[in-house]
């Protein structure tokens, strides 16, 4: 059966994450249901990550396997057309070896996450970023940052609920850039674990405010301990934007 990748861009606000679930719409499920109304196949729609509710993608990555050949523009096209009107597009489609797949070949997965930094309220950007109403120090945070680059024990920044087997995982980046009234948070790893990108976010937020220095989120590192952790951060800005295989 050809195998095909598919490349996705999608606003998570209306879903309950990338995967099926039973209380609510999903992106997969979205995806499989228009696989399915143009190709006439139930298929397995597999993603390179599970983003959580609410959460975007501008790069996220899925095969799917069909029993026939197709021109990759018609797939493209046609789930796209099944698509509509939710808020997902599939950017392109190509054919891979058979041995590709989406999540187990990915090498490193690239998240962003934006806080718009002012006093009044989101107007464009709601649901789209994290609006921070205190004056951040985009520097402190920077610097506080690479703490946690490397090869770390996260327990600290991973979700109660999380299904990891280990809680250690290699940061590879973890930047802090500032553009106006814009901060913007890059995040680098082979993989992360439940809402971690989400949590290192929120204890930034707390260094940028003055709250914490960059001692204090080594300290909380180290406690290995999730009540630790300042506030998770919300899922607005949260963004896919990248897998690299």
């Amino acid at each position: 059966m050809p195998r095909y990748k598919l490349l996705i861009e999608y606003d998570g606000a209306p879903f309950v994450g990338w995967q099926v679930q039973h209380n609510g719409v999903s992106v997969q499920g979205v995806l499989t249901a228009a696989v399915a109304a143009f190709s006439g196949e139930n298929v397995h729609v597999q993603g390179a990550g599970r983003t959580d509710a609410g959460v975007h993608a501008l790069g996220q990555v899925a095969h799917i396997d069909l029993a026939r050949p197709w021109d990759t523009d018609t797939i493209r096209d046609a789930i796209n057309a099944y698509l509509r009107p939710h808020p997902v597009a599939v950017l392109a489609a190509e054919r891979v070896a058979d041995d590709f797949d989406a999540r187990f070949s990915a090498r490193r997965r690239h998240y962003l996450y934006r806080i718009i930094n002012r006093r009044p309220d989101l107007t464009l950007d709601a649901g789209r970023a994290w609006r921070a109403s205190r004056p951040l120090d985009a520097s402190a945070m920077r610097e506080a940052a690479q703490r946690l680059v490397g090869r770390r024990d996260f327990t600290t920044f991973r979700a109660a609920e999380c299904q990891a087997r280990s809680p250690v995982k290699t940061l590879d980046r973890l930047d802090v850039e500032r553009e106006r009234d814009e901060v913007r948070i890059y995040a680098s790893a082979r993989s992360f674990l439940h809402t971690q990108v989400r949590s290192m976010v929120g204890s930034l937020v707390l260094v940028g405010e003055g709250r914490w220095s960059a001692d204090d989120l080594a300290g909380a590192l180290a406690a290995r301990d999730r009540t630790a952790c300042g506030p998770v951060a919300p899922p607005d800005g949260l963004y896919l934007v990248k897998v690299d295989y």
